[in-house]
């Protein structure tokens, strides 16, 4: 990675009770995860979120994809 994009996801017991979130923010990752699930593109979350920027959401894709790396996180089987 070119960009060390984790360096802007923070953890802090005193913000958002300890939970992940982009740092210079009070946004929780959840929160933009939840956005790219629902199928929100990088710039209609920047819209709706004045305090994120493309490099967060780029920055929370890359915690979360770190996160799968390290846990596995059983699943139903395939039929």
């Amino acid at each position: 990675m070119a960009v060390d994009h984790l360096a802007l996801i923070a953890t802090d017991p005193a913000v958002g009770h300890g939970q992940a979130y982009i740092r210079g923010t009070r946004m929780p990752v959840s929160v933009v995860f939840d956005c790219l699930a629902d199928g929100m593109s990088v710039g209609e979350i920047v819209t709706e979120y004045p305090s994120v920027d493309e490099s967060s959401v780029r920055a929370v894709a890359a915690y979360g994809a770190r996160l799968a790396r390290e846990e596995l996180v059983p699943l139903s089987a395939a039929p």
